[in-house]
């Protein structure tokens, strides 16, 4: 009995065939939404030319981080047109856009859920566990049989991966409001919609957006992974470099997904601190 093998594989494969028998069409509109999403700011974001881009981030970094890291935005936008990097830099940076406003969409209620129901904490907790100890390549999979290769793919498998820590530190924020406050809210005769709006929203957002920051990260180092199943941006750089043996390539594509990195990371972080 102990050697009999628990055709598990096989279950999984089932229910995805059973869904894209049955709901074909829900992911076929997904598809089309998400694609128009990610390609929308795509344009919006190429249509500018790189130094007034450049320029406009530099002066958020600038008010939100301070003069250090406004330097160095400058330096590295700089740096990704010179090195023929702007175009996959704006890709890599449309396709993180998307997939976090997602994240947010969906991460952000659910978390304040989570803090209100104590049921769906036990539920949904095992379940971030599970998505945030599975290998990121795994993710590939199911987002290529539901939606094929390209960037929708790559977005989707990019939001799994990055929505732990969004609904988690959500959860954590509003879990963490101080008593006194919410039962002065009470004493207010607030109403549950004001309380979350007013009370546990504002004080939990320190919280909220190191949720935040940590689910960029996260998209950002998946949206590079997910250049092996056509996503496109610096991640196709450095898949190529890899294939190619190319250092030189490798380096400057890799050195472009760190000056991101690094941008975003301070710009949210910094949101975070003033909030």
């Amino acid at each position: 009995m102990l050697d009999v093998r628990i055709p598990l594989g096989e279950y999984v494969e089932a229910i995805v065939d059973f869904l894209l028998d049955n709901f074909g069409f829900i992911f076929d509109l997904i598809d089309d939404g998400v694609y128009a999403s990610v390609m929308g700011i795509e344009g919006v974001l190429e249509s500018i030319p790189w130094y007034v881009f450049t320029l406009v981030v530099a002066a958020i970094a600038f008010k939100v981080s301070g003069r250090g890291v406004a330097i160095f935005t400058i330096i590295g936008f700089y740096l990704l047109h010179n090195l023929n990097l702007w175009t996959p830099a704006i890709q890599t940076l449309a396709l993180v856009l998307t997939a976090e406003i997602i994240t947010l969409v969906l991460g952000l209620p659910l978390g304040i859920l989570v803090a209100k129901k104590q049921t769906l904490d036990n539920i949904v907790r095992p379940v971030l566990d599970f998505m945030q100890t599975m290998p990121a390549f795994v993710y590939l999979i199911p987002a290529v049989m539901f939606f094929s290769l390209g960037r929708v793919p790559g977005i989707m498998a990019t939001i799994i991966f990055s929505m732990p820590p969004m609904i988690r530190l959500t959860s954590l924020g509003i879990k963490q409001v101080p008593e006194d406050l919410v039962e002065a809210g009470h004493a207010f005769g607030v109403t549950p919609s004001q309380l979350l709006m007013k009370v546990e929203l504002p004080h939990a957002l320190p919280t909220i957006m190191a949720g935040v920051n940590q689910s960029i990260m996260l998209g950002l180092s998946m949206v590079v992974i997910a250049a092996m199943i056509g996503a496109g941006g610096l991640g196709s750089m450095v898949l190529r470099g890899v294939q190619r043996v190319d250092i030189g390539m490798g380096f400057e594509s890799g050195l472009a997904v760190v000056i991101l990195a690094i941008f975003l990371d301070r710009v949210t972080q910094s949101l975070g601190t003033k909030s």
